[in-house]
């Protein structure tokens, strides 16, 4: 069979398998080729794997700031490869998850306790925030900046975060900025003001 391809067609062919496989990268962490993958130098492979039990007791305590309990794969190395992991956020009154991001994961906010103000920001800095109360589900999109803040000062607020990568990459906004090494000076004239002042932001920034 004679395959007759114009320079046209063969760049549109290029071009739809280079756009597919991007996407098929960038989406989502990569398929496995097995049920699961297992670790190394342990054999048999048994239940205790499949079963993560870092949460144990968390709802028992008491907390003083918000706290994020994670469940990715670097808590739980089983989920390497499954495409999903798990956060319990627990939020003090008054409290608040400062603005960050998950570059590899969408994630599913479902609020189980208490009221709590989200919101995240598009590429066109439109806000989109809303007051969730139990029960409400909300969605942040892969790679925006977001946030939580329990607005109520009396009483706690629990939640939980389905991500869609067993690795989200979460990235703090404040930390990343304040504390990556960026000089004072490159800051001080990117959000026009002077050097005291971004001195002044790095040291709070750097309290728990």
């Amino acid at each position: 069979m004679a395959w007759n391809f114009t320079k046209t067609s063969l760049f549109l062919l290029i071009s739809f398998f280079t756009i597919t496989i991007s996407r098929t990268t960038i989406a989502s962490d990569p398929d496995i080729l097995s049920d699961f993958i297992a670790p190394e130098n342990q054999t048999p492979v048994n239940a205790n794997y499949f079963t993560y039990t870092g949460m144990r007791g968390i709802f028992q305590k008491s907390v003083d700031t918000c706290t994020t309990t994670k469940a990715t794969k670097a808590e739980f190395p089983v989920l390497n490869g499954q495409g999903v992991s798990l956060a319990v956020l627990q939020f003090p009154p008054g409290s608040v998850n400062p603005p960050h991001y998950h570059s590899r994961a969408t994630g599913l906010f479902l609020l189980l306790e208490g009221v709590l103000e989200v919101g995240f920001v598009n590429t066109k800095d439109v806000l989109y925030t809303q007051r969730l109360k139990a029960g409400d589900i909300f969605l942040f999109p892969k790679g925006l900046q977001h946030y939580q803040y329990n607005y109520d000062h009396k009483k706690t607020a629990v939640g939980v975060a389905a991500l869609n990568s067993a690795s989200p990459g979460t990235v703090s906004l404040p930390s990343s900025i304040f504390n990556s090494g960026i000089s004072e000076l490159v800051l001080a004239k990117s959000f026009k003001t002077d050097v005291k002042t971004i001195k002044k932001i790095k040291t709070a920034t750097r309290t728990p």
